[in-house]
């Protein structure tokens, strides 16, 4: 089993930051591929940002392109996704997802909330 737990979440103007982090415990030592995903209000779940076990690749999300940043800690077993320029329409439950076969999302996070104002 693993268990994922996102931190940073919060409440932030248009154009400010914020950093997520998602801490991994269980069987955090296999370094699983992990992704970040979110779910506002009224709408389906959707992926944002994931990171290769090792940390060599990433890939974005269309909308969030140039602005978010994803990384990770194996050290710390942490991921993180940087958020920069953040927008209204980026506020949504946020949550990190670990993929420890490379075929689906198996382990979720119980979500942190941002909400960027206007």
């Amino acid at each position: 089993q693993v268990q994922l737990v996102e931190s940073g979440g919060g409440l932030v103007q248009a154009g400010g930051s914020l950093r997520l982090s998602c801490e991994a415990s269980g069987r955090a030592r296999d370094r699983f591929e992990m992704g970040w995903f979110r779910q506002a209000p009224g709408k389906e779940r959707e992926f944002v940002a994931g990171i290769s076990r090792s940390g060599g690749n990433t890939y974005y999300a269309n909308p969030v392109k140039g602005r978010f940043t994803v990384f990770r800690d194996n050290a710390k077993n942490t991921v993180y996704l940087r958020m920069n320029s953040l927008k209204p329409e980026d506020t949504a439950v946020y949550y990190c997802a670990a993929n420890p076969l490379g075929s689906k999302w198996d382990y979720w996070g119980q979500g942190t909330q941002v909400t960027v104002s206007s």
